[in-house]
């Protein structure tokens, strides 16, 4: 494929380097430029964001590749027992994550290092590294182009953040469907891709991490998890889970909502239809593929967090998720907790509002829809 190959070679060349690693990365690849290509009505912002993240992703990999070339010993790193939280988008789990990367016995992935993993952090340097203010500003050109997203989705450079990014370097996430219309990408994501590969090249990613920048104790955050916990349970077999939950009626628009505003700067014709329909679906694909995995003897490494409790006081839970674990929940940990707390309060840039019936959603159908999901974990139903 041209355009590919066109794609690989501007790689190459902004890099000096040639090693892309294993090439099943390639098929993600081919399938998302051709979907961008043919459905997402791109307009020109929106073609060059394609071109130019495809780019990127392709580089870090080499990069990623250059180092472990350099130094295997980096694979003799060991991931072991990392807490995953997972669940519907859009459930509190951001604010759970940023918690818990408070606690100083614990690592995270953060802004800055998910968008440029290499060179590896450094412990000495962790706080200054120089990448921290380069990515604070892109969050601010970010926040200039979509105002909306401070209130749907706050953060900093050094916020915890999930590992879609990662995910990204084996073209096999959601980050893409989140920024353009690209239906048979998603369903091939959603129902045929192996994610196994691309898991594999999370841990691959962790491990350049920890390797000069300890602590190793993970907590991981991906809604993406609960689509694909197969093949992740099979990458990380002795992980711990942490489900957020919360009434899909405030899920849906609300994840549909944010979408759009990322589509947004892509494309003169957004269709708020198809992101209302395929959030919805992957929430129910994600929902009953974990119920499956819970009921497969897996209901032990669980642990549930249910959104309007966790938002009112989130200590009581947070002392409950430590004691599952078997860790301390050591007075430091707690008062940086309670520290940042205050420094981030809820709808501190404004409240999300959205209306669902924009996406083709309606909150009785919502309801109706996911009755599998709410009845099975209680989850109080309501606007909170």
């Amino acid at each position: 494929m041209g355009r590919v190959a066109d794609l690989l070679d501007k790689a190459r060349a902004a890099t000096g380097l040639d090693d892309f690693g294993d090439d099943g990365f390639r098929e993600g690849l081919e399938r998302l430029v051709d979907s961008a290509d043919c459905e997402a009505q791109l307009n020109a912002a929106g073609r060059a964001m394609v071109e130019g993240q495809a780019i990127m992703l392709l580089m870090k990999r080499l990069e990623i590749e250059g180092w472990y070339a350099r130094h295997p010993e980096i694979d003799e790193q060991e991931i072991v027992a990392p807490l995953m939280v997972l669940g519907l988008p859009r459930t509190g789990s951001t604010a759970l994550h940023c918690l818990l990367g408070e606690d100083p016995a614990v690592r995270v992935m953060r802004n800055w290092e998910a968008m440029n993993p290499c060179p590896p952090p450094e412990a000495a340097t962790y706080d200054s590294d120089p990448r921290i203010a380069a990515m604070q500003q892109q969050m601010a050109l970010r926040d200039k182009l979509t105002p909306r997203m401070r209130q749907m989705l706050p953060s900093t450079a050094v916020s915890p953040t999930e590992d879609q990014l990662t995910m990204g370097y084996d073209f096999k996430s959601q980050i893409f469907q989140a920024s353009f219309r690209i239906p048979s990408y998603a369903h091939w994501l959603h129902f045929e891709a192996d994610l196994e590969p691309t898991f594999r090249y999370v841990k691959r990613v962790l491990k350049l991490l920890q390797w000069r920048c300890p602590p190793t104790r993970w907590r991981l955050k991906n809604p993406t998890y609960s689509m694909f916990i197969t093949a992740l349970d099979t990458v990380f077999p002795d992980a711990r889970y942490c489900m957020t939950h919360r009434d899909v009626a405030n899920v849906l628009p609300s994840v549909a909502d944010l979408y759009f505003e990322m589509h947004k700067p892509n494309t003169d014709v957004p269709d708020k239809a198809w992101l209302g329909e395929i959030n919805a679906e992957f929430c129910e694909l994600g929902m009953k593929r974990m119920m499956a995995f819970r009921d497969a003897g897996n209901e032990h490494r669980f642990f549930d967090i249910f959104f309007a409790p966790f938002q009112k006081d989130p200590f009581p839970t947070l002392r409950e998720l430590y004691a599952f674990l078997g860790e301390d929940f050591t007075s430091e940990a707690e008062a940086r907790m309670r520290r940042w707390r205050e420094e981030q309060p809820r709808d501190k840039h404004g409240r999300h509002e959205y209306d669902a019936s924009e996406f083709g959603l309606d909150t009785a159908t919502i309801r109706e829809r996911f009755r599998f999901y709410s009845d099975r974990y209680a989850v109080p139903l309501g606007r909170d």
